[in-house]
């Protein structure tokens, strides 16, 4: 099973920033779109963002603004910049590698185990 590792939450107060880092394997067959997805409490996973090697950036209206994903091919990284973070940004922050340039779960097959981002007010 391909494994990606995501670091780089914690905890800010609102208005505060943080970068989310992904590290996953140089090649993962048939996949070459890199996604950021969150779960909240009590809410389903949603896509956040999603780049390819000749696509994208797309971006969840709620984040559009505020958050950047970029990809550093030399270091198989991705990243999410999270500026002026909202209450409601807080959630498990999880990236996966998928088959479209795609918010839906469904073209994700790949995934890491999470970094959590908590906001307060």
């Amino acid at each position: 099973q391909v494994q990606l590792m995501e670091s780089g939450g914690g905890s800010v107060q609102a208005g505060g920033s943080l970068n989310l880092s992904c590290v996953y394997p140089a090649y993962i067959h048939g996949s070459t779109y890199r996604g950021w997805f969150r779960r909240s409490v009590g809410k389903a996973r949603e896509g956040v963002a999603v780049i390819g090697f000749g696509g994208g950036p797309l971006y969840a209206d709620s984040v559009k603004g505020r958050f950047t994903i970029s990809r550093d091919n030399s270091r198989n990284t991705v990243y999410l910049l999270m500026k002026s973070l909202k209450p409601e940004d807080t959630a498990m922050y999880y990236c996966a590698a998928g088959r479209a340039l795609s918010l839906a779960e469904q073209w994700y097959q790949d995934w890491g185990q999470g970094t959590q981002v908590t906001v307060s007010s």
